[in-house]
């Protein structure tokens, strides 16, 4: 039961991707090089969101990991705010600032859960990764399309 509680907020957070969609203004957007497939950014969210639902319900279990589910409580809620920021409001900048407090959440989130409970810590892993990516790919967008 605890786990669907966690998937739930991560369907919550992903629900704003279909009531933001990027339509045409991302379309048109100047996009680096780098930037993935349009197909990659559901497979990679789909997993992401797996794998935080996964890492939340560990981290209920584990004593000592209040911290570490506080910054969950607060990725979550700065990862449902970008997507209504970036691709229904096109704050591009307002956006990169949300993303790099996510980033540092989520980094933070991942060395607490290091210190309680290593799997746990390596389960986020691949989430910093992908924001890494993302951040990459908002800052380039905010600088060639001002």
């Amino acid at each position: 039961m605890t786990f669907l509680i966690f998937l739930l907020a991560c369907a919550a957070a992903a629900s704003t991707g279909i009531l933001f969609k990027p339509g045409q203004w991302y379309e048109s957007l100047v996009k680096p090089g780098f930037t993935p497939p349009n197909w990659v950014f559901p497979a990679a969210w789909s997993t992401i969101y797996l794998l935080l639902a996964w890492a939340g319900y560990r981290l209920t279990l584990i004593p000592g990991s209040q911290t570490a589910l506080a910054l969950w409580a607060a990725q979550i809620a700065l990862n449902t705010l970008w997507t209504p920021v970036f691709f229904g409001a096109h704050r591009v900048f307002a956006a990169l600032v949300i993303l790099t407090l996510l980033w540092l959440v989520v980094v933070a989130m991942m060395l607490v859960a290091l210190q309680v409970d290593v799997i746990t810590g390596l389960i986020i892993f691949p989430y910093v990764a992908w924001l890494c990516v993302a951040a990459a790919l908002n800052f380039s967008i905010w600088r060639n399309n001002r």
